[in-house]
């Protein structure tokens, strides 16, 4: 009997939304469909980075801190607005704009921001806000937050700088390079912080839900939340160097930095426990109770069940304007009409063969020349990209030719000469364990571009007007077997790239008149 109590204002709060169930679903199917790539996008990210691995654990989080609320919910009722589905009109715009961009997180933040929409148009105000915490907690669904990467690694690596000069330890510091007696470390991407940022902010929040009802004391635990792990891994940074020079080995030091860290973060976790427990807020108000439901008369009942459905069949209408536009502006996105031509690096590199087409998609064309320099085989790829097409496409295939598996330690800098002189557009892509070393450019309308907001705008632009030019992307790699190549090695290889791309500088030209379409 206790039980069946307890669970009443559960029961309660159930029974109010039943309205809305048809369109919610009507809703999220509609979701599912339109914004798939989205969804598969964020999925593949927690499972292969393991800064997101917990957005697995949102959607229960939220399923339960719903449940934690139930008493708050005894009384509401949905009360399904229609006329909120305006609202994801300017979402949708939001996310054609980062779709043209090639913004994925962009995409993802705006459909989470529609789906709050379309919670708002089944529930109403009243229980939409009720079940706002649980609610607000699904846009950790999205992984967000890597382009803080290399803040986070400046961050880390000012701690280690002051500390070893605080500390006397004598240290060579070049960028994320800190060389000592004992060794050299590296503050590589997974030793930035990111992942213990992320993890500890999802925690945060999840706690300040969970503990408080001041949004005070939960505003403040959770910037608390941000700030101590960004501390704590830059000592924890510190920590192995100073271990690294009393072990008399950096190796030996660094072979279980990432074990280290997260038992450190653990620890760092329990402390902001317990300094928040003392003003915990979590006791459950004695006789509180809403508005009482709305009496369940037939025709209420039918009324609240056809603006329900109004309502999840409006925010799925307005949500696929943007995939509908999208889905125009990809038929008009066709294979650029080039003939790819090899480059002539004559007489710094030998021709090997004719070169070689590769299988592309609808709207990419490309080939490969394999080359001999300086007695190094290396593979120059070209690839033409359709004029309208958008940054993405671009950017995910320079990043899966200039990365190498397992490698965490990726750095990217302007290539230039021993005198200082930069070579653009050329980029030099490099990682240290295991050594990888590539050259890439890419030129957009005709010019060299460096990859940044101002090519995603260009690029936005001319997939929507179209181009004169098909977007072109060069990469020169070295033909070797990089888990038998040290750093030593990659550093030559470095230098025979170097020596190629400054004695070509007509590459540019050559680029530019494969690119032209308007000939």
């Amino acid at each position: 009997m206790s039980e069946m109590v307890a669970d009443e204002p559960l029961n309660r709060a159930l029974h109010g939304i039943r309205d809305a169930r048809i369109g919610l679903a009507i809703g999220l199917v509609a979701f599912g469909l339109l914004f798939h790539v989205e969804a598969m996008a964020a999925i593949k990210t927690w499972i292969d980075s393991t800064a997101y691995n917990h957005c697995f654990l949102v959607i229960p989080i939220a399923v339960y801190l719903i449940w934690d609320r139930r008493h708050t919910l005894r009384g509401l009722t949905a009360t399904p607005v229609p006329l909120v589905a305006l609202a994801a009109i300017p979402l949708g715009i939001i996310w054609l704009a980062a779709e043209r961009l090639g913004i994925m997180e962009g995409r993802q933040l705006a459909v989470i921001s529609m789906v709050e929409v379309l919670f708002l148009a089944m529930l109403g105000w009243r229980l939409w806000y009720a079940m706002l915490g649980p609610l607000l907690y699904l846009y950790f669904l999205v992984p967000f937050g890597e382009f803080l990467t290399p803040k986070l690694q400046d961050v880390t690596a000012w701690f280690i700088r002051h500390g070893v000069d605080i500390l006397g330890i004598p240290a060579y510091i070049d960028g994320y390079i800190i060389e000592i007696p004992e060794g050299t470390f590296f503050v590589a991407e997974a030793c930035a912080g990111l992942r213990f940022l992320i993890a500890s902010i999802a925690f945060g929040v999840l706690y300040a839900l969970m503990i408080y009802r001041s949004p005070l004391r939960r505003t403040l635990f959770i910037v608390a939340s941000m700030i101590v792990p960004i501390i704590a891994n830059g000592f924890r940074a510190l920590g192995i160097v100073i271990l690294g020079h009393v072990l008399g080995s950096a190796e030996a030091a660094a072979a279980d930095h990432v074990l280290y860290g997260w038992i450190f973060f653990s620890i760092v976790i329990l402390l902001l426990i317990v300094i928040g427990l003392p003003f915990r807020q979590d006791e459950i108000p004695g006789g509180e109770s809403a508005t009482p439901m709305t009496s369940d008369t037939p025709a209420r009942d039918l009324g609240a069940a056809r603006h329900g459905l109004l309502a999840g069949f409006a925010v799925a209408a307005m949500a696929a304007l943007g995939p509908i536009a999208v889905s125009g502006l990809s038929q008009a996105a066709t294979a650029a009409n080039v003939a790819l031509r090899p480059i002539d690096l004559a007489p710094s590199c030998v021709t090997q063969g004719a070169p070689t087409a590769l299988s592309a998609s609808a709207s990419v064309r490309a080939i490969i020349q394999h080359v001999t320099c300086g007695g190094t085989a290396m593979n120059v790829q070209i690839e033409a990209f359709s004029p309208r097409s958008t940054a993405a496409p671009i950017n995910a295939e320079r990043r899966r030719l200039t990365r190498i598996p397992d490698a965490d330690d990726i750095t990217e800098a302007p290539l230039s000469t021993a005198s200082g002189a930069i070579l653009r557009p050329w980029r030099l892509v490099r990682s240290n364990q295991p050594s990888f070393v590539s050259a890439v450019g890419v030129w957009i309308n005709g010019q060299p571009v460096t990859p940044g907001l101002a090519m995603r705008l260009d690029m936005a632009r001319t997939s929507v007007i179209g181009g004169s030019h098909a977007p072109i992307l060069v990469t020169i790699t070295p033909a070797m077997d990089w888990s038998k190549v040290d750093v030593r090695v990659r550093q030559q290889l470095e230098n025979q790239l170097v020596v190629v791309l400054d004695a070509h500088p007509e590459i540019g030209d050559h680029v530019r008149s494969i690119a032209d379409v308007a000939r």
